[in-house]
């Protein structure tokens, strides 16, 4: 995803990376209890702890994320 631009609906999730929008993305969804993202480098690890702020994504943002990825 590195190359390609992050939706502009990431930003109603304060979410200001592809890191960030997919760590919301796994923090949101009902199935998982404990994420566990590793890194040994501190920019990722700064990355990481962002996507904790503000609000996880939601079913239809979820939604969203997904049929952008299967498109």
């Amino acid at each position: 995803m590195k190359d390609q631009p992050l939706p502009s609906w990431a930003a109603d999730f304060g979410a200001a990376s592809w890191g960030q929008l997919f760590l919301k993305f796994v923090l949101g969804h009902a199935a998982v209890t404990i994420p566990i993202p590793a890194t040994a480098k501190l920019s990722h690890l700064d990355d990481n702890m962002a996507a904790g702020l503000g609000p996880v994504l939601d079913e239809a943002a979820s939604a969203k994320l997904v049929a952008l990825l299967e498109g």
